[in-house]
């Protein structure tokens, strides 16, 4: 069942979400080469609970950190660790999420460290344009579906590969609410958007092939292929006006 939220009740996730928009940029500008992915996580949840936030993915289903850090071919849910140092050319994954009185923000970005290939580049910037495309779609009287198919087309169109394994979802009492977001799939399908829903659209897209695979830790995903993943996620409440993007700063 989706549920729809209230003035009230958007209003609060766009306060968490708000605390998730900070604490990203806030780790976005502190990151840099010679850094682990640990430090980078201890950061971000002072970050959080310095905004009156609570980090969402803490023991969320038993994962262990705040921030899903994932670098390179690693597509998402990579485990911060005080092992993996970042370098000069990656290109990191940032997934964040907060609670704010009994209420969840989410967003993504991905970020270049320092000179990345120039393919590199183009794959952080066709994705977050994906991400743009869906939203646009997200109207009132449109269908799911049609989020689904603005994405798939704009990543297809420049050559790269969405992941059909994960998908975006509804969001508000809970991290993940009905419905289920894919980005890929015909246009015209599926319930039809109503003022009051509340989405976390977050296309993640490969250079190479779609498909992924999972490591030892139970988490962490890459690209089966080994070529490079981009992830880029916002909130987004439906409104008559259109959509509004609640974890933009």
């Amino acid at each position: 069942m989706i549920i729809l939220k209230s003035k009230e009740e958007v209003a609060k996730i766009a306060k968490a979400s708000r605390i998730v928009a900070e604490s990203l940029e806030a780790v976005r500008a502190y990151l840099k080469p010679g850094m682990t992915t640990k430090e980078l996580d201890l950061f971000v949840e002072r970050q959080i609970r310095e905004r009156g936030g609570t980090p969402a993915f803490k023991g969320y289903r038993n994962y262990p950190a705040t921030l899903c850090i994932s670098v390179n071919e690693e597509v998402v849910h990579g485990i911060p660790s005080p092992d993996k140092v970042i370098k000069e050319g990656d290109i990191v994954g940032l997934d964040l999420g907060a609670i704010y009185e009994g209420f969840y923000g989410d967003s993504a970005v991905t970020v270049a460290v320092g000179e990345v290939k120039p393919e590199a580049k183009r794959l952080i910037q066709v994705t977050e344009e994906s991400l743009r495309a869906g939203i646009a779609q997200a109207r009132e009287g449109s269908r799911l579906s049609d989020i689904s198919h603005a994405v798939q087309s704009h990543v297809e169109q420049a050559g790269f590969s969405v992941v059909t394994d994960f998908v975006g979802h509804g969001i508000g009492r809970a991290l993940h609410e009905e419905p289920q977001i894919p980005n890929f799939g015909p246009p015209g399908r599926g319930p039809r958007l109503r003022e009051g829903m509340v989405l976390a659209i977050e296309p993640m897209v490969n250079m190479g092939k779609a498909a992924v695979r999972v490591l030892d830790d139970r988490w962490t995903a890459v690209t089966a292929d080994g070529s490079l993943s981009a992830h880029f996620e916002h909130t987004i409440a439906v409104t008559k006006e259109g959509p509004v993007i609640l974890s933009k700063l």
